[in-house]
């Protein structure tokens, strides 16, 4: 198997498991403050986060500014959207539906890819069946109904396949960290701005939601979102999108050891299903790959 390719898959599997805990952090930090406030400081604390690391790595660019706000704007623009779309709706439903609903992506970003021209291969939607099935009897409760939170928890899925789709595009034209760095800070003003406006911001209420905020400004949007863009240089981005949408295991694992969920037999095949459904997903490709590199020695 490629190199980079195992790497890449490696990483975005680290970025499920920090955006599964986060799903934790983001009901408990609802407790305390509104939605575009925690968006808004959790996101300007990720892009804070960048900073060190974009100096060290002195890219020397004279177009890097000019690049950095052509494809960082709409990259936030779409970030923003879908993380406003997806914690406002978690207020409306359960935590169980918006994990499941949310998944859904993994079967956006291919159908998305279709009316773009980019191609599937027929093992990332075999793995994207199983998978989708796992999460259903993992995550999805029985009101699973087209409610208002349920509603803009699915306009957010395909915001988040637009995302996977735009960051596939865009990590091939500029540095990652650059990218990253300024989507965190668009997405983080835009909330930010609507707090003020339709939100009431106390100081206490963010001392009490503080760690749930540290949480998801410091470790899922600087670390476990960058990591994201990072890998999507190398991995297709249906590939990718089957392997974040693990993030609902990680969230029920996250559940079980920090909540005390109850762990049943439905949910244990969820689990056994969305990681078969990655497994199918990667052996097929690496079969694919294996037989387009044996039919190039033939040829030669």
């Amino acid at each position: 198997m490629n190199k980079n390719i195992l790497r890449a898959d490696l990483i975005l599997l680290v970025s499920a498991l920090i955006w599964g805990f986060a799903f934790v952090a983001q009901r408990a930090g609802m407790k305390y403050v509104g939605p575009f406030t925690f968006n808004g400081i959790r996101f300007i604390l990720g892009a804070l986060f960048l900073l060190p690391w974009i100096r060290i790595r002195k890219i020397e660019d004279p177009a890097s500014l000019r690049k950095t706000i052509r494809f960082g704007l709409p990259a936030g623009i779409i970030l923003f959207t879908a993380a406003a779309l997806q914690q406002v709706g978690i207020v409306y439903t359960s935590a169980g539906n918006a994990g499941f609903i949310t998944g859904l992506y993994m079967i956006f970003v291919p159908v998305l890819g279709l009316i773009s021209g980019r191609k599937t291969g027929a093992g990332i939607w075999l793995g994207v069946i199983f998978a989708a099935t796992g999460m259903y009897l993992l995550t999805a409760t029985s009101d699973l109904t087209v409610s208002r939170g349920n509603f803009l928890v699915l306009i957010s899925a395909v915001c988040w396949a637009l995302h996977v789709l735009t960051i596939d595009r865009f990590t091939k034209l500029i540095d990652p960290l650059r990218l990253a760095f300024t989507q965190f800070l668009i997405c983080g003003i835009l909330s930010g701005l609507i707090a003020i406006i339709s939100e009431k911001i106390e100081i206490n209420s963010i001392v009490a939601a503080l760690i749930p905020i540290l949480y998801g400004g410091l470790i899922s949007v600087g670390i476990g979102f960058t990591l994201q863009v990072v890998a999507q240089k190398e991995a297709h981005p249906s590939h990718a999108a089957l392997i974040l949408s693990l993030e609902a295991v990680f969230a029920f694992l996250g559940g079980i050891v920090i909540l005390q969920e109850i762990l049943t037999g439905k949910r244990v095949v969820g689990c056994l299903l969305m990681l078969t459904g990655m497994v199918i997903s990667q052996l097929w490709q690496r079969k694919k790959r294996k037989k387009y590199d044996l039919d190039i020695q033939y040829n030669n």
